[in-house]
C-alpha cells in the first residue's frame, strides 16, 4: 500500500488515503474501491511541462536527424514544451482523435509534481522539492518535428490524461527505476523503464530549474520511451507505472466526444 491524494468528481477538495498500486484500488471511508469504480478529476492544479529526447532508446532514434539541417547538432539542455490546461484529461476519460486524424501516439510518462518553489535546485537536494508521482498519458498527433514546439499536435483538448492519483514521494524510492508498460487492448505494446532515462529526475529538476522556476503543484514529465505505440479510435489504453499504478482511456472519435460532452471540454478539471 502506499499514501496518495486524489480528486473525485463532485467533491470539492482533495483527498488523502491509502492506494494499493498493483491492484489499483483507493481505500475511502474504510472501504476499497477500485480505481474504475469512481468519477476522477485530475488530481494536479499547476502547469505541466513535457521534455523531449529524455529516453536514451529515443535519442538513439533521432541522433542522426539531429546533425542535420535545421538542427546541426544535439541539444545541450533539456527540450521543454507545454501542456496547457485544455489538454489535461482524467482517469477513465475519453481521449478525443480529430476528424483529420487517423491515430494517435501514446506518451507514456512519469509526472513529478513539484511540492515547493523550485529555483536553482541543486541535484542533491532536488528530491527535498518533490511531493509526489503520478502517470501521464502525454498524447500526440504523430509528426517528424524534434526541437519546435509541435503546438497543434500535442495541445489538443483532452490529450493529456493525468491520474488516477499522486502517489507521496517517500512511497517511490528510487523514481529512476520503475517499469512503464503499456497495453491497448489488453495486449502489451510497449515496456520500458525509467533507468534509460538521459537525464535521472534529480538531474532533471536541477537542469530546467537552472533558467525557470517551478511552482506547487506543476508537473514535470520526465520523457516518453522511444517507439512509442499509435492507437486508433475504438482502442482501449492502459498505462502501468511500477509503484505507482494504471491509467485507463478509450479513444474515441472527436464527433462523437463533442456530442457525449456537449461541448468541447473534457471531464478533466484542476484543482
Amino acid at each position: 500500500m502506499a499514501k496518495a491524494v486524489f480528486k473525485i468528481a463532485g467533491i470539492s477538495y482533495m483527498m488523502e488515503s491509502e492506494v494499493d498500486p498493483e491492484r489499483n484500488t483507493v481505500i475511502i471511508d474504510g472501504k476499497e474501491y477500485s480505481a474504475n469504480q469512481l468519477q476522477w478529476e485530475a488530481p494536479v492544479s499547476g502547469a505541466i511541462y513535457g521534455v523531449l529526447l529524455n529516453y536514451k532508446g529515443e535519442w538513439e532514434q533521432f541522433r542522426e536527424q539531429m546533425t542535420k539541417p535545421p538542427y546541426h547538432h544535439p541539444p545541450n539542455a533539456p527540450i521543454l514544451y507545454m501542456k496547457p490546461s485544455n489538454t489535461v484529461n482524467v482517469h477513465g476519460g475519453c481521449i478525443p482523435l480529430p476528424d483529420d486524424v487517423s491515430e494517435l501516439q501514446v506518451g507514456a510518462a512519469l509526472g513529478v509534481v513539484i511540492g515547493q518553489t523550485a529555483t536553482k535546485v541543486a541535484k542533491e537536494r532536488a528530491f527535498d522539492y518533490i511531493s509526489g508521482y503520478t502517470i501521464v498519458n502525454d498524447v500526440t498527433i504523430p509528426h517528424e518535428t524534434i526541437y519546435r514546439p509541435a503546438v497543434k499536435e500535442r495541445a489538443r483538448d483532452g490529450f493529456t490524461p493525468v491520474g488516477p492519483w499522486v502517489v507521496e514521494k517517500k512511497d517511490v524510492d528510487d523514481p529512476d527505476l520503475l517499469d512503464i508498460r503499456v497495453f491497448v487492448n489488453d495486449r502489451l505494446v510497449q515496456h520500458n523503464n525509467t533507468k534509460h532515462l538521459m537525464r535521472s529526475v534529480a538531474s532533471l529538476l536541477a537542469d530546467i530549474t537552472e533558467f525557470m522556476t517551478l511552482y506547487p503543484g506543476d508537473v514535470l514529465l520526465v520523457g516518453v520511451p522511444e517507439r512509442a505505440p499509435l492507437v486508433k479510435a475504438g482502442d482501449y489504453v492502459r498505462i502501468e507505472i511500477e509503484k505507482i499504478g494504471r491509467l485507463e482511456n478509450t479513444v474515441v472519435h472527436e464527433r462523437d466526444w463533442i456530442k457525449e460532452t456537449g461541448s468541447h471540454e473534457t471531464r478533466a478539471h484542476s484543482v
